[in-house]
């Protein structure tokens, strides 16, 4: 069970995230869509403490944390039970794709090099990346360096996947291949909050779609619901020019 109570983020006067309140079931997979600049990513990155809120209570599996004053040991506590997909892929250049994927299971896990890299491996081949293991990002094409980025977030185990626009640095021709492999993820009922711009996505993979615009959530439902009979004219008027 992941919650949000009243999260807030403000940059100077500018207000990205006003008040968000959101409660995520386990296995349960958020899409989160809307206009540019509205605030989506941003709540992802408050979520996991990559943004340091301005107020707000977060609660992730048995660890609550009030934002505005939570130390680094219990940020680090929110961070242990989140797994991130970064839109950019946020790869290690200098190290294997194998690395790149153990490195958390080490660093913030404590297993051993041995016991991540033999995770690494296994999830490789789970991604179909079997044969890159020895790669360095430089040598992987964009839909394999956001594959390796997924099986980093895999590997962590986490309560919830936070996901932010996983397709929004790749060439089209690299687009689908990650997001079938996100919908095997999803398939598994892995607990998702995604940030995504691709809308029939949105609507194959979520158990709920939220709108958000303004740093607010404006409309929530079943994706079915949203995607046909929006009752917010904000909600209508973003699907009409996306759609």
């Amino acid at each position: 069970m992941i919650s949000v109570k009243g999260l807030t983020k403000r940059f100077g006067e500018n207000t990205v995230l006003d008040g968000i309140d959101l409660d995520i079931a386990t296995g349960e997979r958020v899409a989160v869509i809307g206009p540019s600049g509205t605030g989506k990513s941003t709540l992802l990155r408050s979520l996991n403490f990559l943004e340091k809120p301005d107020a707000g209570i977060i609660t992730v599996g048995d660890v609550t944390v009030d934002a505005s004053t939570a130390s680094a040991s219990e940020q680090r506590a929110v961070r242990r039970r989140t797994s991130f997909v970064f839109q950019n892929y946020a790869l290690f250049a200098n190290k294997t794709a194998r690395d790149n994927i153990a490195e958390g299971l080490i660093t913030v896990r404590g297993w051993s090099r041995a016991q991540a890299q033999a995770r690494a491996e296994e999830i490789l081949a789970t991604i179909g990346l079997a044969e890159k293991a020895e790669s360095y990002p430089a040598a992987l094409s964009g839909g394999q360096q956001q594959r390796v980025g997924i099986g980093r977030a895999m590997a962590a185990d986490a309560e919830i996947m936070l996901i932010d626009e996983p397709t929004s640095a790749l060439d089209p021709e690299w687009v689908d291949e990650v997001l079938q492999l996100l919908k095997r993820v999803a398939d598994a009922r892995q607990t998702m909050l995604i940030v995504t711009h691709e809308m029939q996505f949105a609507r194959d993979i979520a158990d709920r779609v939220l709108f958000m615009d303004g740093g607010r959530i404006v409309e929530q439902g079943a994706p079915e619901v949203i995607f046909t009979e929006p009752k917010d004219p904000r909600t209508r008027a973003f699907l009409r020019k996306v759609l």
